[in-house]
């Protein structure tokens, strides 16, 4: 709860600040105000698709953070310029003068730094929240020989594909079969979770790279297959120095 009232206090805040930049082109501060506020959309869709882009083939994903990017630049300069209609409406109805057009605002450069700020900030944000304030973590729960077992995220080790089930290794020497497959487990676990091979999944904050093709997991040595290698040495090799 504390971290989404500082994220929101932030949110504000930006808005206010983009609205006093934008007030120093001939705008009044409500109509500076709205048109901050119309940042948002742009901010809350790049904060929800980006962490939905994968990279495992930095290709593909290079290509879709740019088809987004243009998105998100093409709608928010939509919405600007619907903004600045709207203002020009009501001043037209309250008699008010109004000399035309900012460039700087319509300009991409000026908007689209807008945004890069503001999904730095709330990255940012998010990031030292997560770490000052971490959330409790909801138990999964899932079936293994007919019990009922709850596990964090924290506490699995990785998971190993046998033909038709799983193996969900855990800490304490723990291990549990499960028939959901390894597909399902990786959308389930997330991005803490990491594909290195077409049986294993690993938790990247146990995971350890020391070669290319083996990374070990407690005291299990692992195979990286070559599809997942330039992926599985890039993300390891970031925690690593991150740590």
């Amino acid at each position: 709860m504390k971290n989404k009232l500082i994220t929101i206090g932030f949110w504000i805040a930006a808005v206010v600040l983009i609205a006093v930049l934008i007030m120093s082109m001939g705008f009044s501060f409500p109509e500076a105000l709205l048109i901050g506020v119309l940042f948002l959309p742009g901010v809350l869709a790049a904060r929800y698709f980006l962490s939905k882009i994968s990279f495992k083939s930095r290709k593909a994903g290079l290509l879709d953070a740019l088809f987004l990017i243009l998105a998100i630049m093409v709608a928010e300069t939509a919405l600007v310029v619907f903004a600045n209609i709207s203002i020009i409406q009501m001043r037209d109805i309250f008699l008010l003068t109004y000399e035309g057009y900012p460039k700087m605002l319509f300009n991409p450069v000026f908007i689209g730094m807008t945004l890069t700020l503001f999904i730095v900030g709330d990255t940012a944000l998010s990031r030292y929240l997560g770490k000052r304030f971490p959330s409790k973590q909801t138990p999964l729960h899932f079936v293994s020989d007919r019990r009922t077992i709850s596990l964090l995220k924290d506490e699995i080790l990785y998971i190993e594909s046998n033909d038709t089930e799983v193996t969900v290794y855990a800490t304490q020497g723990r291990s549990f079969r499960n028939k959901t497959g390894i597909g399902q487990w990786e959308d389930i676990l997330g991005d803490e979770f990491l594909r290195i091979h077409r049986s294993y999944l690993v938790n990247t904050a146990h995971a350890t790279l020391i070669a290319p093709d083996t990374v070990t997991v407690a005291d299990a040595r692992l195979p990286v297959s070559r599809k997942y290698k330039e992926w599985v040495c890039a993300v390891l090799q970031t925690e690593s120095r991150a740590s």
